[in-house]
């Protein structure tokens, strides 16, 4: 088992920059590939970045490609979205997941945080 808890949500100015943070506690942090998906309101919860186990792999949405980074720091249990340019089309609710196999579902899901940005 492992929870997650992201936080570093909150409303920008369109151009600007947040980074998110989802913290992991439980089992080993680094038996677990991360990833972090958003959900806008009306729509369905949409891939946006992840990461292997290792870091080495990463993978992010086409729409966010040169914008947003993912990065994990597996000593803090850490996984981060750095999050450039934003556009109004990027609010949404932020969630980071969990597997433990790299190439099936995501177990373990945070309670996601708001990200506003404004025109």
């Amino acid at each position: 088992q492992v929870q997650l808890v992201e936080s570093g949500g909150g409303l920008v100015q369109a151009g600007g920059s947040l980074r998110l943070s989802c913290a992991a506690s439980g089992r080993t942090f680094t038996a677990y590939a991360v990833g972090w998906f958003r959900q806008a309101p009306g729509k369905e919860r949409e891939f946006v970045a992840s990461m292997s186990r290792s870091g080495i792999v990463t993978s992010a949405a086409d729409s966010v490609k040169g914008r947003f980074t993912i990065s994990r720091d597996n000593a803090k249990n850490t996984v981060y979205l750095q999050m450039n340019s934003l556009q109004p089309e990027d609010t949404a609710v932020y969630y980071c997941a969990a597997r433990s196999d790299s190439f099936g579902s995501y177990e373990y899901w945070g309670q996601g945080t708001q990200v506003t940005v404004s025109s």
